[in-house]
């Protein structure tokens, strides 16, 4: 398929104005393809003269196409772009006759049937260029338009899209006829879904999710629709510009590749989010800031949009950042910020530090598969971390003038970073300008290190050193212990901006000195010698959950720079993790431990040890919420004391009396997690995968098989899970994953050895058959993470050079290869 380049696009955009879609949908077909029908009015600029351009469609089959009433030839489609010759000046309506294929990736309009019930769904995801799959369009975000909508769905099914959905009898389902919008945001949501509807401030609400979720979905109803009323009313509250809809549903749909997609009036979201088993509240709040983040969308994003994917972080970056914020601000979960730093922000500098690192607000996005590589954590995690930076520099209040000037001065249209950098300039006197340049335009992380001079008084001052170029405003926590009880007091706490323009006094020397307390800037942090030595002893002390998330950020770094020992980390989270109170904090600190520490940065001589360390310290927290006060604590223990079993006998108990002693009892997530741990440890076998999977054969049942099936260490296990992922294109995305999931383990590195030179070519292949979504699968879950040597990293290196795999691949390995790379340096580094 052709890529839009952003030389076409401008083109295009200086070419046409498209004023209205009519599109006509038929899902009473057959399991594979629908009808499609589409007419574009559009006007060609200009006064003298013709013109040609094209308008894109990916078709099973091109039935008939019409130019102002005159036939086409179908034929001359070239892959997705149907040539549109000698244009002449003026108004002109183009007709596209088609049939399209469902999609079983989640890209375009993708069909799901149920094992539960054996009733189907369809959805579309048409981000970024992948409405072409559903009907014609000049699909290019700059080209907004009006669209009227039909579909006919087969009865029993409730069609819902951007707008009001009206049924007309007969299956026909019409929606309201939108404002202008981007195509890459039109959606259509059809099947027997299970509703929740009401009313908030005059406009329709609804959540919606498959039948056999239905129960779980109107157990949480109240939740989801609280969160989603105070969101909506605290953005009322912050920007002048009102809801620009006329409805807001919230979907919840299978097989979703992202969390969730920002469709004006009908946001799409993963139904992972409809809860089927136990989960701690720091996942409720995870959900609560995606349902915010995507509300937030609904300005920057869809009533604003981004001129071309360069200033896609206008999007993600600004949403992710009211996500967090307005969750803290409009609801129970005030701590947001928290599970930010710990969790989410890593995600941005791990990406920031690897080689296919970009700005936030890159220049050079020269295509849409290009653009697409960016939806990583630079564009959500440091983009909103600067944005959090230029609100503690700014002020909230100039940062929502400015916002509310962007609204009104590019609302249904589009806008670029200098729009949105003029809009702020409006609202203050500070050179925004030249903060966009050093945040947005640059690369890297900076790292910030204390230094503490004493005086001859017995006062000392701090100097703090920035290795980058960036300027910070950060605060600074200066702690003093109390040394009966090895409890740590703030003494002060300081804002500095960085570079100094001298040092600032601090009086006595604390026993703790924490930059960027708060987590106001990004930026990675050390400490003195002094500080480490009672963060080594009285981490757990620190009175504010989001301190020490700051402190676990700066331990991770120090353990990925190859300046702390793995082992170390393992033995300050043995000390105090049993002690913190925070599910963010535990959560991080224990994913951390396991996926890289344990599986990666100890060799396989000392991951035993490691493994029993982990154990043993989710042992404790088991004992420790055994009064059961602290149900999300002992969940999470739960879990990674399953993950991290070296033997079988505990959970296999587990398993077999159907709940931890002391609770809790096994729902179907912790019963699938025991058995994939079981399956990894060769003590399960197929009958017992079967009888789980006739006992739970929902959807996530199924994926929960695929993930035991492939963990079997038997040789033809390994066989067939190989041959589903990588010979024949029949599983979907999200089996796929979960046979990826369940074929590498640390445990089974002989037996899988010969795969790893299989792994490059086979993903090279499988990629360019199934496109993106599937690339991303295979060089996110299928990669051999736990081959951490030499031979691997050359093997990537040399597909890398000679495969041309597609971008999307390309960009998955790039990083996996540079996360191999920094693994054998922390090898090395702890070896030496």
């Amino acid at each position: 398929m052709s890529v839009l380049t952003r030389d076409e696009a401008q083109t295009r955009a200086q070419l046409l104005d498209v004023h209205h879609y009519t599109v006509d949908l038929d899902l009473t077909g057959d399991d594979e393809t629908f009808h499609s029908r589409t007419a574009i009015r559009f006007t060609v600029r200009g006064e003298t003269g013709t013109t040609d351009t094209f308008v894109e469609v990916k078709p099973a089959e091109l039935r008939t196409v019409t130019l102002d009433g005159h036939p086409l030839d179908p034929e001359t489609l070239d892959e997705n772009r149907l040539p549109l010759k000698n244009l002449t000046p003026g108004e002109h309506e183009l007709r596209v006759d088609a049939t399209m294929r469902y999609s079983r990736t989640g890209e375009g309009m993708h069909r799901f049937t149920d094992p539960t019930d054996g009733e189907t769904y369809v959805y579309t995801q048409l981000f970024m260029d992948d409405v072409q799959r559903v009907f014609a369009a000049f699909d290019q975000p700059d080209l907004k338009a009006v669209f009227d909508l039909t579909v006919t769905a087969p009865q029993g099914w409730t069609v819902l899209a951007n707008g009001i959905t009206e049924h007309t009898g007969d299956g026909r389902w019409k929606a309201a006829t939108t404002p202008l919008i981007s195509t890459y945001l039109v959606a259509v949501a059809a099947g027997p879904w299970h509703s929740v509807r009401t009313e908030h401030r005059g406009l329709p609400f609804g959540i919606h999710c498959r039948r056999s979720l239905a129960p779980h979905l109107d157990a949480d109803a109240d939740e989801l629709l609280d969160v989603t009323r105070a969101c909506f009313d605290r953005y009322h509250e912050k920007f002048e510009e009102p809801y620009p809809f006329d409805s807001y549903d919230q979907a919840f749909v299978p097989e979703f590749n992202a969390g969730a997609m920002e469709n004006p009036g009908l946001v799409t979201f993963r139904d992972e989010f409809v809860f089927r088993s136990a989960v701690t509240d720091t996942q409720r709040q995870t959900r609560a800031m995606v349902i915010a983040h995507e509300m937030a969308h609904m300005w920057f994003g869809d009533l604003v949009t981004l001129r071309w994917w360069d200033d896609i972080w206008l999007n993600e970056s600004f949403a992710e950042y009211m996500g967090y914020q307005t969750t803290a601000e409009a609801t129970r979960f005030t701590d947001t910020w928290t599970d930010f730093g710990v969790a989410r922000k890593s995600w941005g500098y791990d990406a920031d530090q690897r080689p296919s690192t970009h700005p936030v607000a890159p220049e050079n996005v020269e295509d849409t598969a290009s653009a697409l590589l960016n939806f990583d954590g630079i564009s959500y995690a440091k983009g909103a971390s600067a944005l959090r930076q230029l609100v503690a520099w700014l002020g909230e209040k100039d940062f929502l003038a400015g916002i509310n000037t962007h609204f009104a001065r590019h609302k249904f249209a589009n806008a670029t970073l200098a729009d949105f950098i003029d809009s702020l300039a409006a609202a203050t006197d500070r050179d925004v300008h030249a903060w966009a340049d050093a945040w947005l335009r640059t690369t890297g992380v900076d790292t910030l290190t204390p230094h503490i001079t004493p005086g001859p008084d017995g006062t000392c001052t701090l100097t703090v050193d920035r290795t980058g170029e960036r300027p910070h405003r950060i605060a600074v926590g200066l702690y003093d212990q109390d040394l009966t009880d090895g409890r740590l007091t703030r003494r002060d706490r300081l804002e500095l901006d960085v570079p100094q323009s001298e040092p600032h006094p601090i009086g006595k020397r604390p026993a703790l000195l924490v930059l960027n307390e708060g987590d106001l800037t990004y930026a990675k942090v050390r400490f003195d010698a002094p500080s480490f030595d009672t963060v080594r002893t009285a981490l757990a002390g620190l009175p504010d959950a989001l301190t020490r998330a700051v402190v676990w950020n700066a331990l991770r770094d120090a353990v990925r720079d190859g300046e702390l020992p793995a082992t170390a980390y393992l033995d300050i989270a043995r000390t105090h993790l049993p002690r913190e109170t925070d599910l963010a904090v535990v959560e991080g600190v224990l994913a951390f431990a396991t996926t890289q520490v344990a599986d990666r940065y100890v060799t396989p001589e000392q991951r035993p040890a490691a493994l029993a360390t982990l154990t043993d310290l989710c042992r404790d927290l088991i004992r420790r919420t055994e009064d059961g006060d602290h149900p999300g604590l002992r969940l999470i223990a739960v879990r990674h004391r399953i993950d991290t079993a070296a033997h079988p006998d505990t959970i296999a108990a587990w398993l077999a009396d159907g709940t931890v002693p002391g609770g809790p009892e096994l729902d179907p997530e912790l019963r699938w997690r025991v058995l994939t741990r079981l399956a990894v440890l060769g003590a399960t076998d197929e009958s017992a995968i079967a009888a789980e999977l006739q006992r739970d054969p929902s959807a996530t049942g199924q994926e929960g098989a695929a993930r035991c099936r492939a963990a079997l260490p038997d040789p033809e296990a390994k066989s067939r899970a190989w041959a589903a992922m990588f010979a024949t294109d029949d599983l979907s995305n999200y089996l796929f994953t979960a046979t990826a999931q369940g074929f590498w383990q640390p445990e089974q590195a002989d037996l899988v050895r010969d795969y790893v030179p299989r792994y490059y070519a086979e993903a090279v292949a499988v990629a360019a058959r199934r496109g993106p979504a599937i690339a991303d699968a295979a060089g996110r879950w299928a990669f051999p993470t736990h081959a951490v040597d030499a031979d691997n990293l050359r093997l990537g290196q040399e597909c890398l050079s000679d495969a041309d795999p597609i971008p999307a691949l390309r960009r998955k390995l790039v990083d996996q290869l540079d996360d191999l790379a920094r693994a054998l340096r922390v090898r090395r580094a702890q070896a030496g």
